[in-house]
């Protein structure tokens, strides 16, 4: 099976949703093959279907006027925060085809970053309690949010591996009252994020056991478009 990679640096929230939806549309149409995409935000707020208002903190016209936009979206989960240093991977995957539950996806991804953690030295694991992410302690380090829609995965993961830990001040993270902390806030240094990415397409493809092809987004759109078949 074949997972179809496409990094897209720095792209809105925005821009960024508007593609899952035609990628799910294409996918259910198997006009793609099962696709991760992996970028970064500028600063930005998401509430989930189970989003609490009373935990974003600071007023929203504050919020308008430093450009932080608020986006209620179809995920689970609550309020969640994304920005530069942060790798967002949205996966759009037919899970009929993986014969696994939506709790075992997310857990085979939460063990393919904590792989990642342990090259740096840092010890995670994927459970507190009912709540699903890769913890540091009692610190989350990767959030989780999934929608499935007929059967096809959209959303993903957040891991925080550069961020601007202060940007969480906005917010009580997924509403749990608990820290959240970073690669560089664990090792006490940022770290090369291309290396990351590279990591991060790795250990998810041997954890599902998947072949990579590396896709450029002009591409990707065109498959979506129905202008070039998949290969």
């Amino acid at each position: 099976m074949r997972l179809t990679i496409c990094r897209m640096g720095k792209m809105p929230y925005d821009q960024a949703l508007k593609l899952q939806y035609e990628l799910v549309a294409a996918r259910l149409e198997n006009r793609i093959d099962n696709t991760l995409l992996l970028l970064e935000h500028p600063p930005v707020l998401t509430m989930g279907t189970r989003a609490d208002p009373a935990n974003i903190y600071l007023p929203r016209e504050q919020l308008a006027a430093a450009g932080v936009d608020i986006y209620e979206v179809n995920r689970g989960g609550d309020v969640t925060y994304h920005g530069p240093g942060q790798i967002v991977g949205y996966l759009i995957v037919q899970l009929k085809e993986l014969d696994l539950s939506i709790r075992q996806f997310i857990q085979t991804i939460e063990e393919s970053l904590i792989d990642i953690l342990q090259q740096f030295g840092i010890i995670a694991d994927f459970r507190r309690d009912k709540y699903t992410g890769v913890w540091v302690g009692d610190r989350k380090i990767v959030a989780f949010g999934i929608a499935v829609q007929h059967g096809v995965t959209m959303h993903g993961f957040a891991f925080n591996v550069n961020t601007d830990l202060s940007h969480y001040d906005w917010i009580n993270p997924c509403g749990l009252s608990m820290g959240v902390t970073s690669v560089a806030n664990e090792i006490g240094h940022k770290v090369d994020i291309d290396m990351v990415y590279d990591l991060v397409e790795q250990r998810i493809a041997e954890r599902f056991g998947w072949e990579l092809r590396s896709i450029d987004l002009a591409d990707l759109q065109a498959q979506v478009a129905g202008d070039h078949p998949k290969k």
